[in-house]
């Protein structure tokens, strides 16, 4: 099992490093730099979004998809939880950038981890006991924090939690329910996960402020679509 989660601590400590350095550069960053940059990096974003989302064999899934789990995700206050715990974590440990403490939490959290390399990774590690993939997004992540940290505060290197209870609780249900899992569910679960990455670089882009904490149940729901698709075909 620590051999699996290898990966994620990575990933981890990339994140924690890279918002570290971001912290320590941030006043000799220019602050029309530090937008530009954030700018060409929600625009990398979205690019690697609509390339995880057009590989989608199946758009009526996606869209159910997108319907079901942001009801869900309504229902539940996904985003309201995560942005909760980033409030508390802000009075717990605030500081001179309180101001954006949360919403570089909630922004780096989503940016980190609803991604096809995060689901993909996470699985392929459970799986196969491979993280190339991980190893591969954790370096993106790093430089990415320094960015983010620089631009939006300390809050950014606290959403390594949210890796580590994210990504390592994926390959933890792969290692033991992977067998189950077929390569076409893997496949549609990293095209919604595209679509939520198209909605996280909209905000990003400042064009409009899009619940995607919401959204994440989304990726989900193939898992449970096929099966219930096959029982369906099977008694026609």
């Amino acid at each position: 099992m620590n051999y699996l989660m290898l990966a994620t601590f990575i990933n981890v400590v990339l994140v924690l490093i890279g918002g570290a350095l971001g912290l320590i550069f941030k006043n000799k960053i220019n602050e029309n730099f530090s937008k530009a940059i954030v700018t060409a990096l929600a625009l990398c974003v979205l690019v690697i979004g609509v390339q995880s989302a057009i590989t989608t064999t199946n758009m009526t899934l996606a869209i159910i998809s997108m319907v079901i789990g942001t009801a869900i995700g309504e229902a539940l206050k996904i985003e309201d939880r995560i942005y909760g715990c980033g409030e508390k974590l802000k009075q717990k440990f605030g500081s001179k950038d309180s101001s954006t403490f949360t919403d570089g939490f909630l922004s780096a959290s989503l940016l980190f981890c609803v991604g096809s390399m995060a689901v993909m990774g996470s699985m392929e590690a459970g799986i196969n006991g491979d993280y190339s993939i991980i190893i591969s997004k954790s370096i993106i992540d790093g430089v990415t924090a320094i960015s983010l940290a620089a631009t939006l505060g300390v809050g950014v290197l606290f959403s390594a939690l949210f890796v580590l209870v994210y990504q390592g609780g994926i390959t933890l249900i792969a290692m033991y329910a992977g067998k189950f899992m077929t390569p076409l569910m893997i496949n549609e679960m990293s095209a919604v996960g595209g679509i939520l990455i198209i909605a996280l670089a909209i905000n990003m882009l400042g064009i409009k402020k899009i619940r995607a904490g919401n959204m994440l149940p989304a990726i989900f729901i193939p898992l449970i679509y096929y099966p219930i698709y096959d029982w369906i075909i099977s008694i026609i």
